[in-house]
Parts: C-alpha cells; sequence; structure tokens
C-alpha cells in the first residue's frame, strides 16, 4: 500500500470509525488541538481557513490531545460542544488521540516519520502541530504551533495543492 493517510481508520468523538478513505481527492489539514492552551484560540482561525477553502476542496481535521500537560481534559461530546460554542467549528473533530511517544496512534506515528510518510520528520512538540496533506493523501508539508493557520505561508501551501 502507498504512504497515504487514507490507509487510516480513525473514531470520531461519538467513538465511530470513520475511514479516512473518504477524504481522497480532498486538501487535508491534520492537527492536534486541546481546550486548555494558550494556542486554542486558533480554533478559530482554522474554522475561518475551513470556512474559506471548504469549497475548493480544503478539509481540517482535528484531533484533540491530552499529550501535552493535560491540556484536553474534556472528553466526546464535551469537546465537541467546547468547540462549537466557543469557536463555531464545523470542521471534522475526532477522538482525544495521542500523539507522540510510543502510544502514538498509527495515524500521528505516520505523519511525524519520514520513513512511513516518505516527506517529513516532525512529531508534535505542542499542541496545534498542523501537517499538511495533499488529495492523494501524501503528507507535503507541516506547521508548527506557533504557525498561525491565518498566516500567508499556510495559505499558499494549501492553495498550491488545492
Amino acid at each position: 500500500m502507498s504512504a497515504s493517510v487514507h490507509q487510516f481508520t480513525v473514531k470520531n468523538l461519538a467513538g465511530k470509525a470513520v475511514d479516512l478513505k473518504k477524504y481522497e481527492g480532498k486538501v487535508l489539514l491534520i492537527v492536534n488541538t486541546a481546550s486548555k492552551c494558550g494556542f486554542t484560540p486558533q480554533y478559530k482561525q482554522l474554522e475561518n481557513l475551513y470556512q474559506n477553502y471548504k469549497e475548493k476542496g480544503l478539509v481540517i481535521l482535528a484531533f484533540p490531545s491530552n499529550d501535552f500537560q493535560n491540556q484536553e481534559p474534556l472528553e466526546g461530546e464535551a469537546i465537541e460542544s467546547f468547540c462549537q460554542v466557543n469557536y463555531g467549528v464545523s470542521f471534522p473533530v475526532f477522538e482525544k488521540t495521542t500523539v507522540k511517544g510510543k502510544g502514538a496512534s498509527d495515524l500521528f506515528k505516520f505523519l511525524a516519520n519520514k520513513k512511513q510518510n516518505g516527506a517529513v520528520n516532525s512529531i508534535p512538540k505542542w499542541n496545534f502541530h498542523k501537517y499538511l496533506v495533499d488529495k492523494n493523501g501524501k503528507v507535503v508539508d507541516f506547521f508548527y504551533t506557533f504557525t498561525s493557520p491565518s498566516a500567508k505561508r499556510v495559505k499558499k501551501a494549501i492553495e498550491k495543492l488545492l
């Protein structure tokens, strides 16, 4: 099987399996998120990015993680409610996920390891680490936590893939 995020199945906030093959043909921005982080306001910027580019084929996939100083204490519906009420999030948010270390999910092991994804070596060092994935499911770039989703270089990289 070719190195693609489309080979993975993840769980949504209700615990139902979601095959990432459903996003074939879409540009993805995969982000590990948290509700109690100094970078949490990036949810609003991510939502703006999603609204600006979703008609052209961008989908943002958020994976809440409690890996960094326990900044995601919420679970399931509480995460969904937090995201919608506070930031109007309408893009998919998935089940809380481990994004680093031995317990990292298979998806995040793949995203972080160039030997697996063929393009980038970048383990999340904090919440709101972003991976850019092309329409074929190939990881093509990443953006550190401190790179705003509304930064010109993020928009240009997305536009290039759309």
